[in-house]
């Protein structure tokens, strides 16, 4: 049978082999890891869906591949070592990947028929439509969209955009699909676009810096693709504002001195952002709007009543984001140990794709690294990120005194198409109110 690289999650549709744990004639036990694969922000461990002997390894470390690509060979117990079986269902399921959901599918059959076999679907040689889309940025469309296009192998820079600015929609790409299949079925070329639609290239052509100087060059990780991917589409899709504050924790600070030895002893660590945990949770139970995310093809806003908060952990390979999952529900010990634990795991490229998935708020603390106010780019598809900076001593008026105390700068971004200004406002003075209020109480183990 050949074994084909499955689905790994949402988005995941791509990685570099990592390592590979088999040879040509070894024999392996159904579940056993054949592979581990770099994909997207973490390291996954992709296992023998049958036993049988490998009578083939398709694929060697530093090899990038996409969900469908073989992976190697196996002969099933039974089958006999020297002849593949038919690929089976599964292998054929993963070479195809997830179906379309039936609310956002493009039925390619409500235009001109499909071609027939043996008719390519585009013209050889030739792109069905030039590139209309202004480079160096993405064409504008929702990430469920641009989920959809992928999965086709659609470049949205050659699909015209109806909405404003040139967004790109669902009707948009079903006239593109049942442009391609006319022009395929009648055997000519594609064409030429409107007048005044000026076709660019996608990319800027690349620049011999070293004629200016020396230079060096250091090849895009996976992970750091990942991540470029992933903030251009939020910074071009999400119309960004950042709302600023500071919260007291000069009380906070004491109970942490207090309480750290105790937990520390329960191989916990009791921080900043484990407070931050509490508080933006006890924010967001007001403020629920800021706990959602937009569904465009329903023209909904999904405001979810569970809380799983991200985490932004600095690696050495890059941002990664982890998600506790139903933060409300945990004791500030409880928190502080699972941080401890999933941030660890982080950075040892441990944590898994379902453990960064599913997130309703994100938290990046660089109060450690010395940052003070910055403005955080929204993890999508939530709609709000906090930003938490260096806490620093500072003379504030106090009951018509000025006295010393340790400010912490806050951060909040938003999606404006969900929240509008005083809505932010709202939201930070609470969440200011929720730090300076722990108590005692909420730490004690």
């Amino acid at each position: 049978m050949d074994v084909r690289l499955p689905r790994l999650g949402e988005g995941a549709d791509s990685g570099v082999i990592a390592t590979v744990f088999v040879r040509e004639g070894d024999q392996v036990k159904k579940d056993q890891p054949v592979l581990e694969l770099e994909s997207e922000k973490a390291v996954a461990t992709i296992p023998s869906p049958a036993a049988g002997t490998v009578t083939r390894v398709a694929v060697k470390e530093g090899d990038e591949i996409k969900v469908g690509s073989l992976i190697l060979v196996l002969a099933e117990d039974g089958a006999g070592a020297g002849a593949a079986a038919p690929p089976s269902a599964r292998a054929i399921d993963a070479s195809v990947g997830d179906e379309v959901p039936e609310e956002t599918a493009i039925d390619v059959n409500t235009g001109p028929a499909a071609p027939p076999p043996g008719v390519p679907l585009t013209p050889a040689g030739q792109s069905v439509f030039p590139v209309v889309h202004s480079a160096g940025a993405p064409p504008p469309a929702s990430p469920s969209l641009r989920k959809i296009a992928r999965e086709l192998g659609i470049d949205l820079y050659r699909v015209r955009g109806s909405e404003r600015g040139g967004r790109i929609v669902m009707a948009d790409l079903r006239a593109y699909v049942q442009n391609v299949q006319r022009l395929a079925l009648e055997g000519r070329p594609a064409a030429a676009p409107p007048a005044g639609t000026r076709e660019v290239r996608p990319s800027p052509p690349g620049v011999d810096y070293s004629q200016w100087g020396p230079v060096t060059k250091q090849k895009m990780t996976t992970l750091r693709r990942s991540i470029s991917r992933k903030m251009v589409e939020s910074w071009t899709t999400v119309p960004h504002i950042t709302q600023f504050d500071e919260a007291d924790v000069t009380d906070l600070l004491a109970l942490r001195k207090k309480y750290a030895p105790k937990y520390e002893s329960k191989k916990a660590h009791l921080t900043l952002t484990s407070f931050a945990l509490r508080a933006v949770v006890a924010a967001l139970k007001k403020h629920p709007s800021f706990n959602a995310s937009i569904d465009e093809g329903a023209g909904e806003i999904v405001i979810k009543n569970y809380f799983h908060i991200g985490i932004a952990v600095d690696t050495e390979q890059g941002l990664i984001v982890p998600v506790l999952r139903n933060v409300d529900t945990k004791s500030m010990f409880q928190l502080s140990s699972e941080l401890h634990e999933i941030a660890e795991k982080t950075r040892a490229r441990k944590v898994s794709l379902e453990e960064m998935q599913g997130g309703t708020f994100t938290i990046s603390n660089q109060g450690g690294i010395g940052s003070g106010h910055f403005t955080p780019i929204v993890n999508t598809p939530e709609v709000a990120i906090l930003g938490i900076g260096r806490s620093a001593v500072k003379p504030v008026v106090r009951e018509g005194k000025v006295v010393q105390r340790t400010m912490m700068p806050l951060a909040l971004s938003y999606d404006h198409r969900v929240n509008d200004g005083a809505d932010a406002a709202r939201f930070i003075v609470d969440l200011v109110k929720e730090f300076e209020s722990i108590k005692d109480a909420d730490v004690r183990i």
